[in-house]
């Protein structure tokens, strides 16, 4: 199922960082996270190789979602990784941003946590 699926999860909020590991572990994914794009980039330097899909919010300090997946898909490791938006917004113009940017999907919050491991489960396999 979505064991052994590594998930990368990027928010500047801790609450939201806090619901995404409990939704996410209890259905069997391995967990890290960051606060913001600048930490993600960080972490995914030294255990990039590490992971299978990527959820990330927009708006945040430092460096945004859409500069997240504008420099991950910068890079040829992260071409084909999945990037899943997880976001308040939900205008077709943001939408259309984050695909052009390289998104694979957007799911908006407050997420149900079914239909989040289902899109996960989907762009992983």
């Amino acid at each position: 199922m979505s064991e052994n699926i590594r998930v990368l999860t990027v928010d500047d909020s801790a609450s939201m960082r806090a619901l995404l590991r409990a939704a996410l572990t209890s259905r069997g994914y391995n967990v890290s996270q960051a606060e913001d794009g600048v930490a993600a980039l960080e972490w995914l330097t030294d255990n990039g190789s590490d992971i299978d899909v990527i959820v990330t919010d927009i708006n945040m300090p430092r460096m945004d979602g859409f500069g997240l997946i504008e420099a991950l898909r910068g890079q040829a490791r992260f071409r084909d990784c999945p990037i899943l938006v997880l976001s308040t917004e939900s205008s077709d113009d943001k939408k259309a941003r984050a695909r052009s940017a390289g998104a694979t999907g957007w799911i908006v919050k407050p997420f149900d946590a079914e239909k989040l491991d289902t899109a996960l489960r989907r762009v992983t396999h």
